[in-house]
């Protein structure tokens, strides 16, 4: 991934290269600062609390810029810690900050706020990241050990402080889980300061992190911090089937975005009757099995039938007033909800087997029953005929001495070419055997006439001369 919008040209500032600052590539709990291109009136009094994440966005703290550095997102700074020093990254600075702090219901002013200590050097982004390449091995040894002293929890990450005095182990545990000698072996074995911390399942998977059933990220690692409950009467009030493995996410518990369109489906029901699950009709009791807010209706099914019969609000209403009155109507006159779109016909697919004319083929294999030299011959006689044509016209016009020796030149030469070229000829027309050499062998005698004819006119012509 790459965002530009964080940065111009080269590495980024945002995201390291690594993501877009807007999506949370690269921090999972990430900020927009829709406040940083606003002019303020009093730059002295902007806020000097920044906003600063952990362990890429897991956790987040306020803590109080006492130096005389200005802070951009993205910055690795160092800042107070236990017993030493921690390096985290700079998430949001300036008037975007005071309304985080009072969603979270922090006071700007309270002393107990950690500082700022300086920007991060080279020596303490070395110390932080030998470190963080010890909490694999670390959480993995801790598994072992609480196993071993068949402790009922489960360990979910570790996290160590950047110069190395402190860790922190985040668990999970359904019950109350008496660690007071895992403490001891914990800091017998990886010589830190020992935190332990319980967390809930839905804190574990926003740790962990993952891809929704809805095909994005989940909520809870994204931006979602407070975690309200979930029970299956909002599932009920969207008409959603009672399913624990569709409507449970992957923290095992109910989605949370069950409760996102909730209040839209409780206002948009205020509009239907109340105390209308049974209705008393002429083949008996009609019970309600759901109401579809977008179309304004109302199912209900018969006892002795699987049909779902729709009906309007007002026709529900009617119903209900003449069972108070105690009559019963006699059908319940449920609506027609066929779609009024035409219905596409399907092409029908034609057997073409036998209609397809195959005569170029079969010419084809003709022409290579009867062999390839009829086509030659062909052109042969063709080119033969027109030949002859333009000799014929100059016997016509010519005259005198130089007339007579042509004629009798032509004569001559028709003579043997009637005769020859025919004997050539005649040999694969016969072998071929089709009308078309029939016709070839008579325009080549017809040549061979009109030497002769020829012939005779030069001598007529002598005495002439």
């Amino acid at each position: 991934m790459g965002c530009s919008s964080c940065g111009t040209g080269g590495k980024v500032a945002g995201c390291k290269s690594n993501g877009g600052c807007s999506t949370g590539g690269c921090n999972r709990m990430n900020v927009h600062d829709w406040l940083s291109n606003l002019p303020f009136s009093d730059p002295s009094g902007s806020c000097k609390i920044v906003e600063i994440t952990f362990n890429n966005g897991s956790r987040k703290d306020f803590y109080r810029n006492t130096t005389v550095h200005i802070f951009e997102k993205g910055d690795l700074v160092a800042v107070e810690g236990v017993s030493g020093f921690d390096v985290g990254t700079i998430n949001i600075t300036g008037e975007i900050v005071r309304l985080q702090m009072k969603k979270r219901n922090a006071d700007e002013t309270d002393p107990d706020i950690k500082k700022v200590l300086r920007r991060a050097t080279d020596k303490d982004i070395e110390i932080w990241q030998q470190n963080k390449d010890r909490e694999k091995e670390a959480l993995i040894r801790a598994r072992a050990i609480a196993r071993q002293l068949n402790l009922e929890m489960k360990l979910t990450e570790v996290e160590i402080q950047a110069d190395g005095r402190k860790a922190t182990f985040f668990y999970i545990a359904d019950d109350r889980v008496d660690f007071r000698e895992l403490i001891k072996v914990y800091a017998k074995e990886f010589r830190v300061k020992v935190e332990m911390r319980q967390i809930g399942a839905r804190q574990e998977a926003a740790k962990v992190g993952g891809i929704g059933s809805c095909g994005r990220e989940l909520c809870c690692s994204t931006w979602l911090t407070d975690f309200k409950s979930v029970n299956t009467t909002a599932a009920r009030y969207q008409n959603l089937s009672i399913n624990q493995s569709k409507l449970s996410g992957q923290c095992g518990r109910l989605k949370c975005c069950l409760n996102y369109e909730l209040d839209i489906y409780l206002d948009a029901l205020q509009h239907f009757p109340d105390n209308a699950d049974t209705l008393q009709v002429a083949k008996g009791t009609a019970i309600l099995i759901k109401k579809d807010i977008f179309k304004n209706l109302m199912w209900y099914t018969l006892p002795d039938s699987s049909k779902q019969y729709p009906l309007t609000i007002e026709r529900v209403i009617k119903i209900k007033q003449l069972n108070a009155r105690n009559q019963v109507p006699d059908e319940l006159e449920a609506v027609d909800v066929t779609t009024q779109k035409p219905k596409e016909v399907e092409p029908e697919f034609v057997d073409v087997v036998g209609q397809i004319s195959l005569r170029s083929l079969e010419r084809a294999e003709k022409k290579k029953r009867h062999g390839g030299g009829g086509g030659h011959h062909q052109h042969g006689g063709g080119q033969q005929k027109e030949k002859e044509q333009p000799r014929q016209q100059q016997q016509q016009r010519g005259g005198g001495g130089q007339n007579q020796n042509r004629d009798n030149r032509q004569g001559q030469h028709d003579k043997k070419g009637g005769g020859g070229d025919n004997r050539r000829h005649n040999q694969p027309r016969n072998q071929g055997g089709g009308g078309q050499n029939q016709n070839r062998d008579n325009r080549g005698d017809r040549g061979g006439n009109k030497g002769k004819d020829n012939e005779k006119g030069g001598d007529q012509q002598k005495p002439v001369s």
